[in-house]
């Protein structure tokens, strides 16, 4: 049944009331966390070849704007800085991610945001509460239109539920009231898209890094538009068409509500130490237990049994993927290589890695089941059980519920700090990120934050 009330309406007040009386200092930092994540994974990702396109293509645009572009001294306008900076920020798996909504909003909401604040000059404050505004908007609306089986129906829930986020960072930003918010997500509805196409084919891949991109520059455009009184619909939400009529079977009206006093999104989101799909995360973790940390001997392993949600065995099992995002899609590979080269070997998906004898005799050993168990937890919890047989008929099992990043299962800051001084190390041209630290957790405005993801 159509909700009577204006939903949309309702939601849109409440996301822009997020912050009115100043964030939490857990919630500043929390922010601070996000950001610096994402500045050692942007950084990383602008030295790809997908992201290296983008940078070429965005060199038209130099002069147009303020905002910075990733890797780069261009200054452009803020929708352009978006679709490339979301592009490096999802370019290598290695983004924060929000479980329940099975979304990345790290690489749409950030991008967006700061693109936006460089061009306005916004402030430390201003700049954080758009960014909690984007993660509190993107989240709920995946946890409203019930990701997994939105995922089922081919797809992707980082484009699909990002361009709202990405509005309403904006939008706080460019100061737009409950009813302004409302317009620009009419836009978000006639822009928003994302098929989970690339997941089903070995080449053609690489359009999924862009989708947060597109999500950014949409959202971006569409509190762009709305600020300038261009109408759209303001039930784009909870309309008759709207977004969880088109995009959901059975939806979850209730989660389009901020409960007062209870923790924002942001604080429910896991960081990625491993750059592959976030579903493979808490079976690298079993991999770790059942191999003693990985010390021993890969080429003793005759056999891989994996149990998870079906999802997994659904869209994850090909066994020969010819494109680095195919790869880190993959559960036969990301096994294989973890049990070859470790987890935090970020080159294991490289070109040259995908041909690699070892890891493809352990993919071909990989058999998985869907597990009911496991099933019923899921998204919320992204848990996998997995068994190995050794040469010497020995069997050890594991199963992991909360992978390491996760809010049940944290990484320190210092912890994402190493994560990103990792990533950084050998990118041209080099960042003090013990600097850049510094600058983050300041009262830096928005456009200072926005030039550490520069070359300037």
């Amino acid at each position: 049944m159509r909700p009577t009330e204006n939903i949309t309406l309702s939601f849109a007040r409440q996301i822009l009331d997020i912050g009115k009386g100043g964030l939490s200092n857990d919630d500043r930092d929390q922010l601070r966390r996000l950001i610096l994540d994402c500045l050692g994974v942007s950084r990383v990702g602008a030295t790809l070849s997908w992201t290296k396109s983008m940078l070429d293509w965005a060199v038209r645009f130099n002069g147009s704007g303020s905002a910075p572009v990733v890797g780069t001294s261009l200054l452009v306008a803020p929708n352009i800085a978006a679709i490339v900076n979301g592009t490096a920020a999802h370019g290598y798996e290695l983004d924060d991610t929000h479980d329940a909504s099975m979304s990345h909003p790290g690489a749409v909401v950030i991008p967006a945001a700061l693109a936006v604040a460089a061009e306005l000059e916004s402030s430390a404050d201003d700049t954080l509460a758009a960014i909690a505004c984007g993660y509190e908007a993107m989240a709920r609306i995946g946890m409203a239109a019930v990701a997994e089986r939105v995922i089922e129906h081919g797809h992707h829930p980082t484009a699909l539920f990002g361009v709202f986020g990405a509005a309403a960072a904006a939008g706080r930003l460019l100061g737009l009231d409950e009813h302004g918010l409302a317009q620009a997500w009419g836009h978000a509805l006639s822009l928003t898209g994302g098929s989970m196409q690339f997941s089903d084919e070995p080449q053609g891949t690489s359009v999924k890094r862009l989708h947060a991109g597109y999500a950014a520059q949409n959202g971006v455009i569409a509190a762009e538009f709305a600020a300038r009184n261009i109408s759209a619909p303001a039930r784009s939400l909870d309309g008759k068409y709207g977004f969880l009529r088109l995009y959901s079977e059975a939806p979850i009206f209730s989660e389009l509500c901020v409960p007062a006093g209870k923790p924002l999104q942001i604080h429910l989101v896991s960081f990625k130490p491993y750059s592959c799909c976030r579903l493979f995360h808490s079976l690298i973790d079993g991999l770790r237990e059942v191999s003693d940390d990985f010390s021993r001997k890969p080429d003793q392993i005759m056999r891989i049994d994996v149990r998870g949600p079906g999802v997994i065995f659904d869209q994850h099992m090909l066994r020969r993927p010819t494109s680095v995002m195919a790869a880190q899609y993959s559960l036969p590979f990301v096994v294989g290589a973890t049990l070859v080269y470790g987890p935090h070997a970020y080159d294991s998906y490289r070109d040259d890695k995908l041909m690699d004898p070892a890891i493809l005799k352990l993919a071909d050993q990989v058999e998985g089941e869907a597990d009911a168990d496991i099933e019923a937890h899921y998204p919320a919890h992204m848990g996998t059980a997995v068994e190995i047989t050794w040469a010497d008929g020995t069997r050890r099992s594991a199963k992991v519920m909360d992978s390491r990043g996760t809010a049940a299962n944290p990484l320190s800051t210092d912890a994402l700090f190493a994560k990103a001084e990792g990533l950084v190390r050998d990118v041209k041209p080099q960042i003090d990120l013990n600097a850049a630290r510094d600058v983050v957790w300041s009262d830096a405005g928005g456009r200072v934050l926005a030039r550490l993801f520069s070359a300037a």
